[in-house]
């Protein structure tokens, strides 16, 4: 298979290395490979199958109709600028971030999941976020089997989520509390993040649920394409570097056992089921650190509906929550042969 020609904007990163790591880890089929960032970035080197890739500094004509694929791992406002200028070179661009989620006529992807949304004239495509990624890999093959009525859904999030800065802050405040008793003001979170809990990401709009809860409620009903499902979030903030997750209680409109449950989710690509709580053994966020699939456990029969189960689901937010999920986008796109080299 000849190679593709890849670019990848914010490549310095937390999601932004990880994209072009896990590039390499596939084997993804690429011919070259070019590194966008900011100025604070700009000549700094990545390593791409042990050679220095220089990072370029990004600016409006970065973008040449020569790349055939752009994983974008910026911010919204950056995406919204620079997203239609490759689309408009026929570039397909695989976007991170929250800027073109909700937009009716761009596909949100999950792989496993809605992979058919996606078509050859529709260049731009929304990568979701972390947290509902994780869940509907989960939810969508129980919803194919008995339809899902309601979504109740607590959230335990990593501060890489929150970025790089992030993850210095709470590697500061730990070792400042443990030192001396004392943190300097937070800057990255609006309180102490170290042995505490923010129940607060993003900001909170008029309804009183922040902007991260209505993302898992609206994106889990374009992905799944069910407008009619009843979800509600609470998402929390907690001191753990890497690893999301997820306490989720489902009303279904039949009957499901828990041993159904978890037999239709082994089978699942992309989910592994680690279910023996007798013996202590669950997902735990520092066990799902660096691992590609979703994990779920503690899958058992909800006490509060009469068809309702319970589970407890953990993946790594850099990975499946972002960089890895933008990769096997791009898998498909190759595989469907939508990408083309004789455009140019």
């Amino acid at each position: 298979m000849a190679g593709f020609r890849i670019g990848v904007v914010g490549a310095s990163g937390a999601v932004g290395r990880r994209m072009v790591s896990i590039l390499e880890e596939r084997g993804f089929p690429t011919e070259s490979i070019r590194l966008f960032a900011s100025q604070r970035s700009a000549g700094s080197a990545i390593l791409f199958k042990g050679k220095p890739i220089i990072v370029e500094l990004l600016h409006p004509g970065s973008f040449t109709p020569d790349i055939d694929i752009l994983l974008f791992s910026a911010g919204a406002s950056v995406s919204r600028q620079y997203a239609p200028l490759a689309a408009q070179l026929g570039i397909f661009v695989i976007d991170n971030s929250s800027c073109w989620r909700m937009e009716k006529d761009i596909p949100l992807v999950v792989p496993e999941v809605n992979p058919h949304v996606l078509a050859p004239e529709k260049k731009i495509i929304a990568n979701p976020n972390c947290s509902t990624i994780q869940m509907v890999c989960v939810l969508y093959p129980i919803h194919k089997r008995v339809r899902i009525k309601r979504v109740i859904v607590s959230t335990y999030q990593s501060v890489s989520g929150a970025g790089q800065k992030a993850i210095w802050e709470l590697e500061k405040q730990t070792k400042s509390l443990t030192e001396k008793g004392t943190i300097d003001p937070p800057v990255v979170f609006p309180h102490q993040i170290a042995f505490n809990l923010i129940p607060q990401i993003d900001t909170f709009l008029d309804n009183g649920y922040t902007k991260e809860e209505m993302k898992m409620v609206n994106e889990t009903r374009k992905i799944m394409e069910d407008y009619s499902l009843q979800i509600t979030a609470t998402c929390v903030r907690v001191p753990v570097f890497i690893s999301h997750s997820e306490s989720v209680t489902i009303e279904l409109s039949d009957e499901l056992s828990p041993q159904e449950a978890a037999s239709l989710l082994e089978s699942t690509p992309g989910v592994r089921v680690i279910d023996q709580p007798k013996e202590s053994r669950y997902p735990l966020p520092v066990n799902v650190a660096g691992k590609d699939e979703v994990f779920v456990g503690r899958i058992r029969k909800d006490l509060s509906f009469e068809h309702g189960l319970s589970f407890w689901i953990v993946a790594d937010n850099l990975r499946k929550g972002a960089a890895l999920n933008a990769v096997q986008i791009a898998e498909l796109l190759v595989e469907k042969q939508f990408v083309s080299r004789d455009r140019i």
